[in-house]
């Protein structure tokens, strides 16, 4: 070999990691020896299972270490392969093949061996480069085994993450073999050893071959990456025949042969049981709100007579505007509830019906309540408080008992009509509001203005829509009906049973005045109920006698003689009765007339005569 290509040779080797600690003059021997191989690209350099004859270092080219189609590594310039081959004769444990027009220098055993006998240098310098490995590779050890606590207390929290879930983690492999289940798929499959077992068997067959169909599709390529819920529920049957319905999810990991895909299941059973019994409920209530809408004509209302359907007409009329309206009629009669309907059928519905009794509050506290203060406005005011105009914005307020208002707050109300702005008490701030007022009062809020106790102006900007409620007295059948749902309701709630009206005891409803109206026939009824036994009620001495039938009785009682004014007023009376009782029926079978024994041209004289005139 000529000196020069012994020089570089030299010069090459000192590149060369294993030779790097070795000097030139041991190099030079070394290379004497050693002879230059040319190798064509896929030519086989050394066999797997062949014994080795040497050591080589790449000088050009590109090598591949490899066991087949399996590649371990690829090597080029100053790497080396074969070491093993200086020190024993073993079969060789991988193949090495050309990736591409290659040199290589090869080092044979007998004069390695001998200048590690024979040359200090060279020992020295090779054992220089073998101890450095040794440190380099102690470190990777520790590093490894570092790693390895790592990995194995990532797994160890992995493996408690996934035993702990609520949901049960399925992992199987491409051909639907179980690699891991965790403690709850275990027990919605009903089986402590699954592994290894197929999934596909524990589904029904519609699930399973939605399952299937996925990981067919992802394997041959249609689908690049799998991470998506399951389309539709899947059916899970356990091995004791336990039938679960589930949603859930599939993704996969893993590359060419090793692909493993992981499902997760969760019961849904609850859930559609509970879905299903809100959708009876639901179709409950909306059967039962149909039913109590044709009974009581929407809004909680019983309205059968013409009297009170004219009420709800006129509800229908004003709910939809922004129109204040002014509930009128007597003590009980339900303004409360005329109110809540003109609400609850407006478009302000959504939002809150704020109510208030001006007639129940201390004068010197109303306006506070109706418009609130600010802290320290007057003694006891500890903190600032919101009022019922400023908690009914985008609602409705309801003043009830309008009429009891003091005069000096009429004004600060009249300003929130016309200006929709008031200002708290105790605040120089202006606060703007949109709110719909209903105001109800059992006055005659006209004539009452006139003795100065209510403004004239307010009354005409609250009376924009009139609604007059009539007494119960004056509604025919209406008063049978609410005493029939009142009875049926105060039963229920007292957990007495009682028996319903006959026509009878109906009767007794129907011939008494009922000064107190609706309040005064709940708290009859609901006395009734307490009283009750048997299931028996004696409305007798729960109703009591009509007005007529009292004066009758003291007057018979006294043998006072009765004026002719007071015989006028009682006929009136007997007549208005009898009209009450045929709902102005006046001839025929049934009719008043009958009642009276009278012609029917006769009454109809006697109640032009004495002024009668039919309630609208």
């Amino acid at each position: 070999m000529a000196t020069t290509e012994l020089n570089y040779l030299v010069d090459f080797l000192k590149s060369v990691p294993f030779f790097s600690e070795v000097d030139k003059a041991s190099l030079l021997l070394l290379c004497k020896d050693a002879k230059t191989e040319h190798f064509g690209k896929n030519d086989c350099i050394i066999e797997k299972g062949a014994v080795g004859d040497g050591m080589y270092v790449i000088l050009e080219g590109k090598v591949k270490v490899h066991d087949q189609s399996h590649l371990y590594s690829t090597l080029s310039p100053t790497d080396c392969f074969g070491e093993y081959a200086l020190i024993d004769e073993e079969p060789r444990s991988a193949s090495v093949t050309a990736l591409e027009e290659t040199t290589l220098l090869k080092i044979q055993p007998k004069n390695f061996v001998d200048l590690i006998a024979t040359d200090r240098g060279f020992t020295k310098g090779v054992l220089s480069v073998l101890i450095k490995r040794h440190r380099e590779l102690d470190i990777i050890q520790e590093s490894l085994a570092a790693s390895k606590k790592e990995i194995e207390l990532s797994n160890s929290k992995m493996l408690g993450l996934i035993d702990g879930a609520m949901d049960a983690i399925i992992m199987f492999d491409s051909n639907f073999k179980i690699v891991l289940a965790n403690a709850s798929a275990n027990t919605i499959l009903e089986n402590d050893d699954v592994v290894k077992r197929n999934v596909l068997f524990f589904l029904d067959e519609e699930s399973a071959h939605i399952l299937e169909s996925l990981v067919k599709s992802h394997l041959s390529g249609e689908k690049e990456g799998m991470n998506t819920y399951l389309p539709q529920e899947v059916k899970v049957i356990g091995s004791d025949e336990t039938e679960t319905l589930n949603e859930g999810t599939i993704s996969t990991y893993g590359t060419g042969d090793e692909m493993f895909y992981t499902l997760i299941l969760r019961n849904i059973d609850e859930k559609v049981l509970a879905e299903r019994k809100i959708n009876s409920l639901t179709n409950q209530t909306k059967y039962l709100q149909e039913e109590i809408k044709q009974l009581t004509n929407d809004y909680g209302i019983i309205a059968q007579d013409r009297t009170m359907a004219k009420v709800l007409d006129l509800v229908e009329q004003v709910a939809g505007t922004e129109a204040t309206v002014l509930i009128q009629g007597e003590t009980g009669t339900g303004k409360e509830l005329v109110a809540s309907a003109i609400h609850n059928a407006s478009d302000r519905s959504e939002k809150p019906l704020i109510r208030i009794n001006c007639g129940a509050i201390p004068a010197n506290l109303i306006e506070s309540e109706l418009f609130g203060h600010e802290k320290g406005a007057f003694t006891g005011a500890t903190a600032s408080r919101k009022g019922r105009f400023l908690l009914a914005d985008k609602g409705t307020i309801f003043l009830d008992e309008i009429g009891e208002l003091p005069l000096d707050l009429q004004p600060k109300l009249l300003r929130v009509i016309q200006e929709g702005e008031f200002d708290p008490l105790g605040s120089s701030e202006t606060i703007k509001v949109d709110v719909r007022i209903i105001a109800a009062t059992h006055r005659d809020l006209l004539k009452f203005s006139k003795t100065g106790k209510f403004r004239e102006d307010l009354y005409y900007r609250l009376n924009v829509f009139p609604i007059v409620v009539p007494a119960l007295k004056d509604r025919g059948d209406d008063v049978c009906l609410i005493a029939d749902r009142m009875v049926k309701q105060f039963s229920k709630k007292m957990n007495k049973y009682v028996e319903p009206l006959t026509d009878d005891q109906k009767n007794f409803f129907m011939q008494y005045d009922w000064p107190g109206n609706v309040r005064e026939l709940q708290n009859l009824i609901e006395r009734a109920i307490i009283v009750s036994n048997n299931g028996q009620v004696n409305w007798q001495t729960i109703i009591p006698h009509a007005s007529v039938e009292a004066k009758v009785s003291e007057n018979t009682e006294s043998n006072r003689i009765l004026t002719s004014t007071e015989m006028v007023e009682l006929e009136k009376e007997n007549i208005l009765k009898a009209l009450r009782q045929t709902k102005w029926k006046i001839s025929g079978e049934n009719g008043a007339a009958a009642l009276l024994q009278l012609r029917p041209t006769t009454l109809t004289s006697k109640i032009k005569a004495l002024g009668i005139e039919r309630p609208v």
